[in-house]
C-alpha cells in the first residue's frame, strides 16, 4: 500500500472542488431620466453590480454576465456559513460533470477522513479523473457568515464557468452535494467597469504569507488582493483571503484549526463562536489581483487563508480598529 506521504504528493496537482448551483441577479446601470421641466437633469445612476442571493443549498444569479471587471454582491439569508468560487473547467465539462463525477469522490474521502482514516480517505482522491488537474480557480468571495453581505470585484474572461461553494454540513458532506454549483456564461460583451481604486493593498504569497498595512481606521474601505504566486497546498488548495471579525470570546487557534478543510472538523458547520465572516477574495491563479470592500466598525479582525497552519506560513494576521 502506498503511504499517505506518497498519495499526498501524487494528489498534489489537484485543487478542491465540487461546484455551484443557482441563479444571478443582474443590475445594469439605468439611463438619466428626464423631468418634465424643459432642463434635464441627470438622474443618479444605479450600481452596476451582480447580485447573488443564497437562501439555502442555492445561488440566486443570472446565468450569463458580460466580461472584464464584475462586482458580485453577495448576499448570505441562509443559516449556514458560504463562500462563492468560480471555476473555469477544460472544454466541454459542466456543473453535472462536477456533481457526478467530482462531487463523489470527494464525499467518499470525506467520510473515511471523518471515521479516522486518513490514509484510506486521501486514497481517494487518485480516482478523480485527470482533466481535474485543468481546472483554475478565478477568484469569488471569502467566507460569509449568516446575514452578512460581501462585495468582491474580479476580472472575468469570456468563456463558460462554473461556482461553487465547498463548506462541510455537520455530518461532512460537501454544500455542492448539497446543490450549491452552477453553470454560467460569461459574454465577450465587456461591463464597462473599470479596476477598482483600493486604499488598502494586500499581498499574498507562499514565500511572505499575507502583507498589508495594518494601520485600518473604522468605516468602508475597498482593499486589493494581489496574488504574487499560487500553490497548491497540504490540503490540495490554494491560498486565499478571508476578512474575519473577532468577537472577545473567538478563539485564534480553533479559527485556524477550522479553515483546513481537510481536517475532520474543518470548514464544517457551525463554525467557531466569536467569528464573523465578511467576505475577502478566494483563490486565483499567480499575477491576478482582485478586490473587495468592507465597512469596518471598531473592534478585533483578522485575514486569514484557508491553508493548514494559516498562523506558521504568516497566513493569519490579526489588526485592531480604532475607536
Amino acid at each position: 500500500m502506498r503511504t499517505l506521504k506518497n498519495l499526498i504528493v501524487k494528489a498534489n496537482f489537484i485543487g478542491i472542488v465540487v461546484l455551484v448551483s443557482s441563479s444571478f441577479l443582474f443590475i445594469q446601470s439605468c439611463k438619466s431620466e428626464k423631468k418634465s421641466t424643459p432642463v434635464e437633469t441627470a438622474a443618479e445612476p444605479k450600481e452596476n453590480v451582480i447580485e447573488i442571493i443564497t437562501e439555502n443549498m442555492d445561488f440566486q444569479m443570472p446565468d450569463t454576465i458580460p466580461s472584464g471587471w464584475n462586482t458580485f454582491r453577495y448576499k448570505n439569508q441562509s443559516p449556514q456559513t458560504h463562500f462563492f468560487l468560480v471555476d473555469k473547467y477544460p472544454e466541454g465539462k459542466t456543473s453535472e460533470d462536477a456533481e457526478k463525477v467530482i462531487g463523489p469522490v470527494f464525499d467518499s474521502a470525506m467520510k473515511l477522513i471523518m471515521e479516522g482514516k486518513p490514509e484510506e480517505g486521501f486514497a481517494e482522491f487518485a480516482k478523480l479523473p485527470e482533466w481535474f488537474s485543468e481546472v483554475v480557480f478565478v477568484g469569488g468571495s471569502g467566507l460569509l457568515s449568516p446575514d452578512q453581505v460581501a462585495e468582491t470585484t474580479i476580472n472575468l474572461k469570456p468563456g463558460k464557468y462554473i461556482i461553487e461553494c465547498y463548506v462541510k454540513m455537520s455530518n461532512g458532506v460537501f454544500h455542492t452535494s448539497m446543490g450549491m454549483t452552477k453553470d454560467i456564461v460569461v459574454k465577450p460583451v465587456d461591463s464597462g467597469n473599470k479596476e477598482l481604486i483600493a486604499d488598502i493593498a494586500i499581498n499574498i504569497s507562499s514565500t511572505d504569507g499575507i502583507v498589508f498595512n495594518d494601520s485600518i481606521n473604522s468605516g468602508k474601505h475597498t482593499f486589493s488582493v494581489f496574488y504574487k504566486d499560487q500553490i497548491v497546498h497540504e490540503n490540495f488548495v490554494g491560498h486565499d483571503i478571508n476578512l474575519v471579525r473577532l468577537d472577545e470570546n473567538a478563539n485564534l487557534e480553533e479559527l485556524e484549526n477550522w479553515m483546513n478543510w481537510a481536517d475532520p472538523k474543518g470548514l464544517i458547520e457551525p463554525a467557531p463562536d466569536g467569528i464573523t465572516f465578511m467576505g475577502g477574495v478566494n483563490d486565483m491563479p499567480e499575477g491576478n489581483i482582485g478586490f473587495f470592500t468592507a465597512n469596518l466598525e471598531p473592534g478585533k479582525y483578522a485575514l486569514i487563508s484557508e491553508v493548514p497552519n494559516a498562523l506558521s506560513k504568516n497566513m493569519l494576521k490579526t489588526f485592531v480598529v480604532p475607536e
